[in-house]
């Protein structure tokens, strides 16, 4: 695939849940899970989506899946917008599109076989004889390092790393260009995410796959991703390479998610933690009453996302003092 085409372009993308009222003649709550999301993703490259619980990763995912409707704003697969199409044609837009889900326990129907599993969307896309299903999914099963034959087992009879290999397989068997994954190891064992990842990247070399990878593990998304946004309270807040970002972050949210990460060097040193102080900010940066860097215009004017250098975006209106600050 051509690297430098547009796959998927998001365009401020609006989530709002409206919640339950709490009392009859309030009136009812409302979550903003994404503010103004943009976003452009190459075909044949990975894209991280990072942050921590809440921030709107997952909202995210089910957006660009065309598995909810946004309030605002538009997702469109090359070329097309998919909430502006119809029911059969969003379903016939699926082959170019699928997902991986976190848990590979609650993602597999553990009363079908694994071949019918991993069939299963050719038999939603309608039109592949099960013969041509049946052998599609042994081709898929051996492709992510099963066996053919594996097309009669059952889900309780591979370990969490064949499951998600399943999974995987399952994702594949359309040929999509388009693969979200949402947390797709963090249910699995160190040593098998490993594999896992490793089988994913392959595939990419492979296939030329595109993917969207969703996870709060930093060191993953590190791993596999050619770049990564850093989502908070539904908005991007830094937006660059990986090694850019995860070695000269200009936002100190995305500091204080590097603060986190567990250390295996004692000696290394850590980045600068952030407190959390009660501190208003209306129509500000929302990050104000956590960040240890904020001025009054943080608290007053929220920031846009900007370049700080090259193909390195923060919302920050302190960015230069806080990449001024990295230790030496």
């Amino acid at each position: 695939m051509n690297g430098t085409t547009a796959l998927v372009e998001v365009k401020n993308l609006v989530k709002h849940y409206r919640l339950p009222r709490e009392r009859l003649l309030e009136a009812a709550p409302v979550v903003r899970a994404l503010q103004g999301v943009s976003f452009t993703l190459q075909a044949g490259r990975s894209l991280g989506v990072v942050g921590e619980s809440g921030c709107g990763k997952s909202t995210l995912a089910r957006l660009v899946m065309a598995l909810e409707a946004p309030t605002a704003g538009s997702v469109t697969m090359a070329g097309r917008d998919l909430n502006a199409l119809s029911a059969t044609e969003l379903r016939r837009a699926r082959a170019d599109f699928q997902m991986v889900f976190q848990d590979p326990f609650g993602s597999l129907d553990p009363r079908q076989s694994v071949g019918r599993i991993v069939a299963e969307p050719l038999e939603a896309q309608g039109g592949v004889p099960a013969v041509q299903q049946r052998t599609r999914a042994a081709e898929m099963l051996e492709a992510v390092g099963l066996r053919a034959a594996d097309v009669a087992k059952y889900p309780h009879e591979f370990s969490g790393g064949q499951r998600q290999r399943i999974a995987i397989a399952r994702a594949l068997v359309t040929k999509p260009k388009l693969i979200v994954a949402d947390e797709p190891v963090s249910a699995l064992d160190v040593s098998v995410q490993a594999q896992v990842l490793n089988l994913m990247q392959d595939l990419q070399d492979t296939l030329g796959v595109t993917y969207l990878f969703i996870s709060h593990d930093l060191a993953v998304v590190d791993l596999v991703c050619d770049e990564v946004i850093v989502l908070y309270q539904g908005r991007i807040v830094e937006q660059g390479d990986p090694d850019t970002l995860f070695r000269a972050a200009a936002h100190p949210y995305t500091r204080l998610l590097m603060s986190a990460v567990p250390q295996a060097r004692p000696g290394a040193r850590r980045a600068t933690r952030i407190p959390i102080e009660p501190v208003a900010a209306p129509g500000g940066c929302s990050f104000a009453p956590r960040c240890a860097f904020r001025q009054d215009r943080c608290l007053a004017e929220p920031p846009a996302l900007r370049a700080v250098g090259d193909g390195h975006r923060a919302a920050c209106h302190e960015a230069e003092r806080v990449l001024d600050a990295l230790p030496a």
